[in-house]
């Protein structure tokens, strides 16, 4: 799949960012983080940053207000996870956190192995007035990827609780909940193993991202063909190959690894899937 290089005016927009942080004396530090500072970032990727606000102003900065002047907003709003979600005039997204300093840059290193950020002083620190938030950032320089043992028998264990649990909504006959757990809970353990087996991890975090050119096609028609329209024989039919390709799954896992397979408990959970 080609690369699609991002548009002189977002990158702009980064720059806009950095500017304006940097013009206001409230902020201690701005930390960018996703495809931008992945070097992955293009024409469709959003802005996600944090907003580390010093202690003293931590009541009287307006979120919103810092925002619009990197662009004319279109949607601007609080959102489930207490993010101030953004859509900017050109229809470009934005998620900002918006913090105090002292507690929340304290916070950063502990979010190893879940956020990378591999170049933190150039790419993702816009502004560090005091120093700290490029120390800690530093501290998600470096991703290593999942140790392979433990972390193959988890998701193998995990892909077997879940699709029992499939098959326990599928037989009472909820086609929607068996629809959202065969998609949003099953299928992105089940791409991390895949991803595991094929030495494939730099989209660890994010195992559907890139899917088109970090797997196999063999991998890649197969994850194709365990999604469904929530019809419920569809979805049925979808569970019993997600099913079948955990399985294949954890057996190269088991051969590769030697992780431990509860083999009857497999057979029996295919037997619930199949049966009428």
């Amino acid at each position: 799949m080609p690369r699609i290089s991002p548009a002189p005016a977002l990158d702009r927009r980064i720059e806009r960012l950095r500017e304006t942080a940097r013009s206001d004396q409230r902020l201690d530090g701005v930390l960018l983080y996703g495809s931008w500072t992945l070097g992955e970032a293009d024409a469709y990727s959003d802005i996600e940053a944090y907003l580390y606000v010093r202690d003293a102003h931590a009541d009287d900065f307006d979120g919103r207000e810092f925002i619009e002047c990197l662009a004319p907003l279109k949607l601007a709003y609080t959102n489930m996870y207490g993010i101030l979600a953004a859509v900017f005039d050109d229809l470009m997204r934005g998620e900002f956190h918006v913090e105090p300093a002292g507690p929340g840059i304290k916070e950063v290193p502990s979010w190893r192995g879940q956020v990378h950020l591999p170049d933190p002083g150039a790419a993702a620190v816009l502004l560090d007035r005091s120093g700290r938030l490029t120390a800690a950032a530093r501290r998600l320089a470096d991703f290593r990827p999942p140790e392979p043992v433990t972390t193959a028998q988890q998701l193998t264990d995990e892909l077997a609780n879940w699709t029992l649990m499939l098959a326990h909504v599928l037989a009472r006959g909820e086609t929607a909940r068996a629809h959202a757990l065969l998609h949003s809970v099953i299928a992105p353990q089940q791409l991390q193993l895949c991803r595991l087996l094929r030495d494939s991890t730099a989209h660890w975090l994010t195992p559907s991202r890139a899917l088109e050119d970090d797997l196999p096609v063999s991998d890649r028609d197969r994850y194709t063909a365990t999604t469904a329209p929530a019809h419920q024989e569809a979805v049925r039919t979808a569970a019993q190959r997600i099913w079948q390709w955990s399985r294949d799954l954890a057996g190269e896992a088991a051969q590769r690894w030697g992780i431990g397979l509860p083999v009857q408990l497999h057979q029996e959970i295919g037997a619930f899937l199949n049966r009428d």
